[in-house]
């Protein structure tokens, strides 16, 4: 079943938002690692836990982009305004 254009959209939207989010969890997972190596375990830490929350919504979101493929979540185009 080909994907409506405010589906197609949609999932571009989601993929797009969870590759934000890997890239920027892996950005900070390496400052993170040099905070460690300097000696600031506290903001290291804080750090490694918003990039883990990172990674976790991009999982999330990847999933309702396969859920948009799949046909179980759909964007009416009146709804993309």
């Amino acid at each position: 079943m080909a994907l409506t254009k405010p589906n197609q959209q949609l999932r571009r939207d989601l993929k797009d938002a969870a590759a934000l989010l890997k890239w920027s969890g892996v950005d900070l997972f390496g400052v993170a690692k040099r905070l460690l190596a300097a000696g600031d375990e506290i903001s290291a830490d804080e750090l490694m836990m918003i990039a883990l929350s990172y990674q976790a919504m991009e999982d999330k979101l990847a999933g309702y982009a396969d859920e948009v493929k799949a046909g179980q979540i759909s964007r009416d185009a009146e709804q993309r305004k």
